[in-house]
């Protein structure tokens, strides 16, 4: 899976260093909530025209404030936050793929349950396969899936070269479906074996886990 250099590492860097002093994260909290002049900013914050005047440069520079004049009094100018300015210091965008494929061993349990999460969480199309896959879903996963209303369709498991086709983001859910597959995968999630346990807890640990991956990921794919 290729990362793209947007937003570039530079202007990444730029971000963080620019929020990095405690007034300039104080500028940029305040232009969350409004637009204000500089001397207006400057009395809220009580700090001099000349040091407020470099720390806004330094905003500007990257990226994080903009002006505008002001409709009323021409000789004001408004300070404001770039729209998702504070956006831009996240991890870079991905390319879009054309599916996603999650793969554990056996395509029984984890790998289930994250494409379901991920059906529903996204549009971009998911499927699920194992590296050496059971005869069915655990009952574990169906189980915990129920617990959390989430639908698994119960589609019996399937074997990685079965489901793979170009173009697919692979994620594994499992340490030896990772270290088995041959060559690169896209990314990998360290999801501890819910079926060696067999607990209903084990089964909503993995559940939770999965989910914040997922959370985390689908954003990223939704907005490249």
């Amino acid at each position: 899976m290729v990362i793209e250099a947007y937003p570039t590492l530079e202007g990444r860097a730029k971000v963080h260093a620019a929020l990095a002093d405690t007034t300039r994260l104080r500028i940029t909290d305040l232009l969350s909530l409004t637009d204000a002049t500089a001397s207006e900013l400057g009395a809220s914050i009580g700090i001099p025209s000349n040091l407020l005047a470099h720390h806004l440069r330094v905003l500007e520079e990257a990226g994080l404030i903009a002006r505008q004049r002001s409709e009323g009094d021409g000789r004001r100018s408004y300070i404001r936050l770039v729209p998702a300015a504070l956006d831009v210091h996240g991890p870079e965008s991905l390319a879009v793929p054309r599916r996603v494929v999650f793969v554990c061993t056996a395509n029984s349990a984890r790998s289930h349950i994250a494409a379901a999460m991920w059906r529903q969480a996204s549009a971009i199309p998911a499927a699920s396969a194992g590296t050496h896959p059971a005869p069915a879903i655990h009952p574990g996963a169906l189980a915990a899936a129920h617990r959390h209303q989430l639908p698994i369709p119960r589609r019996r498991p399937r074997a990685v070269n079965q489901v793979l086709a170009d173009g697919d983001l692979v994620i594994t859910v499992c340490d030896r479906a990772h270290e088995e597959l041959a060559g690169p995968t896209g990314f990998h999630w360290s999801v501890p074996d819910p079926v060696a346990p067999g607990t209903d807890a084990a089964f909503d640990a993995a559940y939770d886990h999965l989910a914040t991956r997922v959370t985390a990921l689908e954003p990223r794919l939704r907005t490249a």
